[in-house]
């Protein structure tokens, strides 16, 4: 607890600040409602898995250990798709590389347990002195390491490093005392005020970072709380204490993370954190010699002592530090860095994680949660020489088409909910400078040179990402009383096929070209020609409901010019009661198109309109072979569609006809229906016409971001 707050007006009302949110009481605290709106989650470590979507792995201060998705099921994540799996205060988690269903985590003083998380059986696996052995001294924050080299071995700290490679089963200690072991930093039992407090957090002189060469697992290193950086050579045989190597480094400095360089053996990166003696610099390293000599990292531009660092996968040069207030990130290995200021506050980054296959940046906050950068693609190509172009065009990751999914939920407003990163390629690029006078706008083209899309291009300077969901414009649906029921993916264009796009991005008279790869769900289970059958079917459907809307469009208006004529006339008239016949007989017509009669939108009348896009809507919600019922209804509702036209045809041939020989007799405009083309250039860029009362909001299909 570490706020309290009473209402000087009614006492009965109290707030309650903790490690685990905020909680209020209205009758003098015998019940607390916890105020689930405020995303304050205080992290130590993440890691991920490889399901997909992946889930991240995490400890809480004082509130245990959890499992949350990247993504959740109908587009947000919320609080119920986590699910605890450790106690106490939570600091490292991982789960099994080989069995996503085992996951390791640990708790103050280096409580390590193995769980199952499908029958959440725990097995307790902390090591514990043999005989003649002193006492293990565990950090508060002990460090747990899978190996990246095999998944069966995992690493914890003590002041020795322990290594098992059955899952914990058995710990084999290959170090000495690493720390200093200085007895003068070891007196945590005579620690407290008035009691006693001895909480495990008072221990020092510990291992507190753990890390593995993944191009070598002989080499191995470990940092310590008391400013030791030790390094082995021959898997922990021998070990060499190469912190006093680091220039302008202040003896005794807590070693806060030690990264194995991924691309060579001998290099590793380190940041040192000594705001607890008063030292509030920022110090981060790098070797390239197994320690023997050091490069400093840190510039002016950074602020906050440094927690975590971080290389990149892929690029060498790209990387990532994590300080006490926010992200900063290198793209010239260290030589300048700039905050990471898209959408993350000045909040203290407390580990960082690279997802391998997805590209994804993870990120573990003291007082803000998890955040994901999604898709680190466009920084890995962001060099010095782009940084100087104009406008660079970087690439994205490929884009997979998310299996359609939707949950009929009604949680209220008491909850944050994070949303699902968005369903479409990205095409991205870097702008040198703002944008300011002219166009700025990205077309997307398909293998034919088809325009396929145009949106709205950001024009913020740095990198600038624009959303394409995959998918053509929403289709064309005559406006009518009655809403669409059966499927949202009625108000949604068709997708288009996987394969290859490119991408122009045009600014002013200068034109740049990229490309974006889109491909089916990995999950997916539909067989390439299931894809196309639902694609031929659906595009028909998708040009029916545009000739349906355009015979409507045209009923309509020459209902609506037939009644404005007819106004302008005398009671009694013959002409007039020949437009007013043929008006009639128009919206007699039109009742067999759309949905007219009483009752609003949930009215449940359906006709030619309703029909078809309740057909549309079911056919392009599944990625899959449509339904037998489904593929028949094209002959159906394709037969009455062409008797549709061939009766507008009719009408106008016929009776609107008549009518216009008559208005020419009187010198009088004739009635006039627009041409398909005209229509089309016209209004048939009009998209999904819904009834004026909605019960539901619509988000937007495609986004312009600036990072």
């Amino acid at each position: 607890h570490h706020a309290l707050w009473i209402n000087p007006k009614n006492p009965s009302e109290m707030l309650l600040g903790t490690d685990g949110g905020v909680y209020m009481s209205y009758s003098q605290g015998r019940q607390w409602h916890h105020m689930g709106t405020l995303p304050v989650a205080q992290f130590y470590h993440v890691s991920y898995d490889m399901a997909r979507p992946y889930r991240v792995y995490g400890g809480l201060q004082d509130n245990g250990s959890w499992s949350g998705p990247s993504a959740g099921l109908g587009g947000t994540i919320q609080n119920k798709d986590w699910f605890n799996i450790g106690g106490g205060d939570g600091f490292w988690a991982y789960a099994d590389a080989a069995d996503p269903d085992i996951v390791y985590a640990e708790s103050q003083g280096g409580e390590i347990t193995r769980r199952r998380v499908s029958t959440g059986e725990e097995k307790s696996i902390k090591p514990m002195p043999g005989a003649g052995d002193p006492p293990y001294r565990f950090n508060w924050n002990t460090p747990i390491q899978t190996s990246p080299n095999d998944p069966k071995t995992i690493y914890l700290g003590s002041q020795f490093l322990f290594r098992s490679r059955d899952r914990g089963d058995s710990w084999e200690k290959i170090s000495p005392d690493l720390s200093t072991n200085d007895p003068k930093k070891q007196q945590q039992m005579k620690s407290g005020g008035l009691t006693v407090d001895n909480s495990s957090a008072e221990n020092h002189t510990t291992i507190f970072t753990i890390g593995e060469s993944p191009k070598n697992p002989q080499v191995i290193w470990a940092g310590t709380d008391d400013g030791n950086l030790q390094v082995t050579r021959d898997g922990g045989k021998s070990w060499t204490n190469v912190a006093p190597n680091a220039p302008g480094l202040p003896k005794g400095t807590w070693v806060s993370c030690v990264e194995a360089g991924r691309f060579e053996e001998g290099t590793a990166f380190a940041t040192f954190d000594g705001h607890q003696a008063g030292d509030m610099k920022t110090y981060v390293y790098r070797t390239a010699d197994f320690g023997k000599t050091w490069k400093p990292l840190a510039r002016d531009a950074i602020s906050g002592y440094a927690h975590v660092v971080r290389q990149d996968l892929v690029n060498p040069d790209l990387l990532f530090l994590g300080t006490e207030y926010g992200l900063y990130v290198s793209v010239d290995g260290g030589g300048r860095w700039a905050r990471f200021t898209g959408k993350l506050p000045k909040v203290a980054v407390r580990d960082i994680a690279i997802h391998p296959r997805d590209g994804d940046l993870i990120l573990a906050t003291h007082g803000r949660g998890v955040y994901i950068v999604d898709d680190l693609t466009p920084l890995r190509k962001l060099t010095r020489q782009a940084l100087d172009a104009d406008l660079v065009m970087l690439p994205s990751r490929t884009a997979a088409m998310a299996i359609p999914a939707s949950v009929q939920d009604f949680p209220g407003d008491d909850e944050y909910v994070a949303f699902n990163p968005d369903e479409a390629a990205t095409i991205t690029y870097y702008l040198k400078k703002r944008h300011i006078f002219g166009d700025l706008k990205v077309e997307i083209y398909d293998a034919k040179g088809q325009l396929l899309s145009t949106l709205p291009g950001g024009k913020r300077r740095g990198i600038n990402r624009v959303s394409w969901p995959m998918r053509l414009s929403p289709p064309k649906l005559p406006p009518a009383n009655s809403l669409v029921i059966g499927s949202q993916y009625a108000l949604f264009g068709p997708r288009v096929l996987p394969g290859t796009y490119t991408v122009k991005l045009i600014q002013g008279d200068k034109t740049y070209t990229s490309q974006v790869e889109i491909v089916p769900d990995p999950r997916s289970s539909h067989s390439a020609q299931d894809r196309a059958t639902q694609h031929e079917t659906v595009m028909t459907l998708y040009g029916m409901l545009g000739r349906l809307t355009y015979v409507a469009d045209t009923v309509k208006s020459l209902e609506d010019s037939a009644q404005e004529r007819a106004k302008k006339l005398p009671a009694g008239d013959r002409l007039r009661r020949q437009l007013e016949t043929l008006a009639g007989s128009l919206e007699t017509f039109r009742a067999t198109l759309v949905a007219t009669g009483p009752g609003g939108w949930l009215s449940g009348e359906e006709q030619l309109r309703e029909k078809m896009a309740k057909v549309y809507g079911g056919v392009n919600g599944y990625d899959g072979r449509p339904t037998q019922s489904q593929i028949d209804q094209l002959k159906v509702l394709g037969d009455q569609l062409t008797k549709a036209e061939a009766k507008l045809n009719s009408i106008q041939s016929g009776e609107v006809a008549a009518v216009n020989r008559e208005l020419a007799t009187r010198k009088l405009e004739p009635l006039k229906a627009k041409s398909r083309e005209e229509w089309e250039k016209q209004d048939g860029k009009r998209t999904a016409a819904l009834p004026a009362f909605l019960p539901f909001t619509m988000s937007p299909l495609a986004a312009a971001e600036n990072d």
